[in-house]
C-alpha cells in the first residue's frame, strides 16, 4: 500500500495512492478512458512512463496541464487492475502475493498525484484549481473502491491473523499489521449499506475539504492591504517597502504599495510598522479571513466538514473524528491530548499576562494613551525586547542573507553532523523560475537524494512552510529521495538581497529537518518511507533541526552583514541567545488557543455542531473554556482560514507541542554529547530519520534515549516551570 505524504504548512499531508473499495465504476459514478498499451507508448504524456532524469526526477519542463486528466485516469484504470489482479489470482494469499503486490500497485496513479498535488500547493493555476475540485470526489472513490474491496480486505485478514506462523522479518510483520489495520480503520469491515454510506461521506468531504483550501489563498489574495504613500509604511525597511512597491506594480498599481497577507493571524510587518491605525487594519483584515461573508467565506464549508467528519467517525465506530485520529497516533487517547493541552495553558496564561502588562507600561510611559490591543502586541514586543537585550531585532536582518543562511548554515550543520555535501544543479528542470535544485551527496561519496529549494511567497503559492517527497526512499523499488521544503519568504525588489528574519530562519532550519527525514530513510518498503510516521511524530525531528540556527558555531557562520561581510558581533550574539526565552507566553499561547480551537470542533457529536453564524463564536466560547480568551491575543489560526486541519491535522494540531516533547528532550541530550559532532548525528541517523514508519514510533525514541522523554526539558525552554 502506498502512502504519498507531504508536509502542508509544516504539518503531514497524506494522499493515498493505493487505496481501498469496489473496482471504480462499479457501483461509482467515475467514468473510465481506456488506454491501451500502445496508445501509452505512443503518448506524449510523461506521466505514462519513469522520468528520464537522474533519481527519477520530475520532468516539470515537459508536464502540461492536459496531462494530469488523462494520467489521472489512466493511472486509476491500471491501479484496479493491479488490485484485480491481487484479488482473483487462484494461489492462496502469501505476504509476496498480497501485501508487497499492493505495495507496487498504483505507480502511474501515484506518479502524477504526487506532481499535481505538489503544484496545487507550489504552484497553482485556474485549469489545476478547476480539476482539483472536479477530482476530489473520484480520488475519494477510488480509494473507496480499493480500501472497501471485500475480497482484497479477506486477503489481508487471513494473512493477519496467521502472521505470527509466517516468519516474517520485523518490517514485514509491520507492514502486515499496519496494512490491516488502515484497512479497518478505512471502513473494510462494514456491512454493504455502511460501505456505500461511507463512499458518499468521503467524496462529499473531499469537495469540501479541496473548496475549504482554495477559498483561504482567494481570500488572502483578495485581501492583501493596498497603501496609498509611502509615509504610511514608516519603520518597514527599505527593502520590504520596495518588494511593497513591486508586488502593487505587478497588480497594476503603481505607485502604491502592497502588503500580503500570510498564513498566521499574525502578520510579520506588524513587528515594526509605526502607524497603528495601519496595524489595526492589517490586523483586523487577518483575523476577518473566512468569516465576513461574500465568495470566500469559510464558516458553511467548516461546518459541513465537521458534521461529515463527525457522521463519518460514528460510521466507524468512534464517539467523534478527535478519537478516530488520535488512536491512530503516539497519544492514542483524546484524554491525554486534553490533558497535555489543559497542563501547559494555565501557565502559558499567565505569562500571557505578565508579558502584555510589561508591554502596557511601554506603552505608558511613552504617554501613548491607548490599551494594548492585538495589533499592537509585536510592535511593543519588539520595543521590549530592544530595552531588555539592547539590540534590534529589525538590524540583525541584515545578517541573515537568504544563501548565507542556507549554504552556511542549514548545509553547514547538515555537513558537520552528518558528513553530507550539497551541490547546486543548474540542469534540471523546475516548475518556477526561483525554484533551485541541489544534488545531495553522502558521506561515502554516493549520491543520496535530490533537493529542490522553492523559499519565496507569490499569489500561485499557499501560505505556510512545509515538505514534500517527489519520489520516497524505498529498496523495494530501489528508489532514492527527491524532496523540497517550500517556504513563503517575501520576495525582494529587482536587484536587492533577501534578507531574512530569525523566524524565517528557523523555519528554514526546520523544514530542511523535514527534508532529512525523507532523505536518510532506508526502508523496505513504501508505505514506511521518511515522514511516513504518526502525525505527533513527524515534527519531532524538524523541531530538533531548529536547535541548530541558533547553535554558536553554526551562526557565528551564517551570520554575515549582507554588505561587509563582516561576523555578527559576539556580544550581540549573546543577546540573541539570551533572547529565545522572550515572549514564550505569546507564543506558546497563541499556538494552545489553536490546538484547543481544533480539538473542540472535532470532539464534537454531529448534532453538536454550531450552526454557521454560530462558527466563531464557539470559537471564543472554546477558548473562555480553556481559560485563553484573551483578545490582545488571537490564536495562531482562526478555524475559518486553519488549513492545517485541511490538510491533514485535523484533531492533530497538538502534535506540534506533542513533539516538542520529544524535541526539547533531545537538545538536552546533544548538549550533554558534545553537540554538533559526526557521531551524534551518526547515532541520530541511525536510531530515528533512517527508521521511517518502520518501527513503532515511540520505540524508536525510547530505543534513542535509553528511556521515556521528560517534559522538563520543554517547561523549561517555554518559561512554564
Amino acid at each position: 500500500m502506498r502512502l504519498e505524504s507531504w508536509l502542508y504548512g509544516c504539518c503531514l499531508v497524506t494522499f493515498m495512492s493505493c487505496s481501498d473499495g469496489e473496482r471504480l465504476g462499479e457501483g461509482a459514478d467515475t467514468p473510465i478512458i481506456e488506454v491501451s498499451a500502445s496508445d501509452m507508448m505512443m503518448s506524449d504524456n510523461p506521466f505514462f512512463r519513469n522520468s528520464q532524469l537522474q533519481l527519477n526526477y520530475p520532468e516539470f519542463n515537459l508536464v502540461k496541464n492536459e496531462h494530469y486528466l488523462p494520467a489521472f485516469e489512466y493511472g486509476m484504470t491500471e491501479h484496479l487492475r493491479e488490485i484485480k489482479e491481487i484479488v482473483e489470482q487462484k494461489a492462496d494469499p502469501g505476504f509476496e502475493n498480497t501485501i508487497v503486490a499492493l505495495e507496487l500497485s498504483g505507480q502511474i496513479y501515484s506518479r502524477v498525484a504526487r506532481i499535481f498535488f505538489s503544484m496545487s500547493s507550489a504552484h497553482t493555476n485556474d485549469e489545476i484549481r478547476r480539476l482539483e475540485q472536479d477530482l476530489a470526489p473520484r480520488l475519494a472513490s477510488h480509494e473507496d473502491s480499493i480500501y472497501l474491496n471485500q475480497q482484497l480486505f479477506l486477503r489481508i485478514e487471513k494473512l493477519y491473523l496467521s502472521r505470527n506462523s509466517l516468519q516474517l522479518d520485523a518490517e514485514s510483520k509491520r507492514l502486515l499489521e499496519q496494512t490491516y489495520k488502515n484497512f479497518q480503520r478505512a471502513g473494510a469491515a462494514l456491512n454493504e449499506a455502511d460501505k456505500e454510506k461511507l463512499k458518499e461521506l468521503n467524496a462529499e468531504l473531499a469537495m469540501l475539504e479541496t473548496r475549504f483550501s482554495q477559498n483561504i489563498l482567494d481570500e488572502a489574495n483578495g485581501l492583501a492591504i493596498i497603501v496609498d504613500s509611502r509615509e504610511e509604511l514608516v519603520g518597514l525597511s527599505e527593502g520590504r517597502i520596495n518588494s511593497a512597491a513591486q508586488s502593487a506594480e505587478n497588480k497594476g498599481l503603481a505607485g502604491k504599495f502592497v502588503i500580503p497577507l500570510l498564513n498566521t493571524s499574525g502578520q510579520p510587518v506588524l513587528t515594526s510598522l509605526q502607524n497603528r491605525e495601519l496595524r489595526e487594519r492589517i490586523h483586523k483584515a487577518s483575523l476577518s479571513r473566512g468569516s465576513r461573508g461574500g465568495e470566500f467565506d469559510n464558516r458553511a464549508n467548516l461546518t459541513s466538514i465537521l458534521k461529515l467528519r463527525s457522521e463519518k467517525a460514528r460510521l466507524l465506530g468512534y464517539d467523534n473524528h478527535a478519537h478516530y485520529v488520535v488512536e491512530n497516533q503516539t497519544a492514542l487517547t483524546v484524554d491525554a491530548v486534553n490533558q497535555r493541552l489543559a497542563e501547559l495553558a494555565v501557565p502559558a496564561a499567565k505569562n500571557v499576562i505578565k508579558e502584555s502588562q510589561e508591554l502596557q507600561r511601554l506603552i505608558d510611559e511613552e504617554g501613548g494613551g491607548f490599551k494594548l490591543e492585538a495589533w499592537d502586541w509585536d510592535f511593543y514586543a519588539e520595543r521590549l525586547r530592544k530595552e531588555r537585550f539592547d539590540f534590534d531585532a529589525g538590524l540583525l536582518r541584515d545578517y541573515f542573507e537568504l544563501d548565507n543562511v542556507l549554504e552556511r548554515g542549514v548545509f553547514y550543520a547538515a555537513g558537520r553532523l552528518f558528513g553530507i555535501s550539497f551541490e547546486e544543479r543548474f540542469d534540471l528542470p523546475v516548475y518556477q523560475e526561483d525554484v533551485r535544485v541541489f544534488e545531495v551527496t553522502d558521506h561515502n561519496g554516493e549520491i543520496l537524494a535530490l533537493f529542490i529549494a522553492d523559499f519565496y511567497a507569490r499569489p500561485s503559492k499557499r501560505g505556510g512552510a512545509w515538505m514534500n517527497a517527489y519520489v520516497a526512499q524505498s529498496k523495494l523499488t530501489g528508489e532514492k529521495p527527491v524532496i523540497a521544503n517550500h517556504l513563503n519568504i517575501t520576495k525582494p525588489g529587482p536587484g536587492e538581497p533577501t534578507l531574512l528574519t530569525f523566524d524565517e530562519v528557523t523555519t528554514m532550519f526546520h523544514e530542511f529537518g523535514h527534508a532529512l527525514h525523507g532523505m536518510f530513510s532506508q526502508v523496505q518498503y513504501p508505505s514506511f518511507s521518511g515522514t511516513r510516521v504518526p502525525r505527533d511524530f513527524v515534527e519531532y525531528p524538524s523541531q530538533v533541526n531548529e536547535m541548530w540556527a541558533s547553535w554558536p558555531e553554526v551562526l557565528q557562520n551564517y551570520a554575515l552583514h549582507y554588505l561587509s561581510g563582516k561576523k555578527l558581533d559576539a556580544e550581540i550574539l549573546e543577546k540573541v541567545l539570551a533572547a529565545q526565552s522572550f515572549n514564550q507566553g505569546f507564543t506558546t499561547f497563541e499556538y494552545l488557543a489553536a490546538s484547543i480551537i481544533d480539538q473542540a470542533f472535532h470532539q464534537l457529536e454531529s448534532q453538536e455542531i454550531p450552526l454557521v453564524d454560530d462558527i466563531m463564536a464557539f470559537e471564543l466560547s472554546a477558548l473562555e473554556d480553556a481559560g485563553l480568551a484573551i483578545l490582545a491575543v488571537p490564536p495562531r489560526y482562526r478555524a475559518t482560514y486553519f488549513n492545517h486541519i485541511m490538510g491533514g491535522y485535523s484533531a492533530g494540531y497538538y502534535s506540534y507541542i506533542w513533539s516538542e516533547v520529544l524535541d526539547a528532550d533531545t537538545v538536552e541530550w546533544f548538549k550533554e554529547n558534545g553537540g554538533l559532532l559526526r557521531q551524534n548525528g551518526e547515532y541520530f541517523r541511525e536510531s530515528v530519520l533512517s527508521r521511517g514508519g518502520s518501527l513503532d514510533a515511540m520505540q524508536m525514541y525510547n530505543n534513542f534515549r535509553g528511556r521515556e522523554a521528560e517534559i522538563r526539558p520543554l517547561l523549561e525552554r517555554r518559561g512554564l516551570l
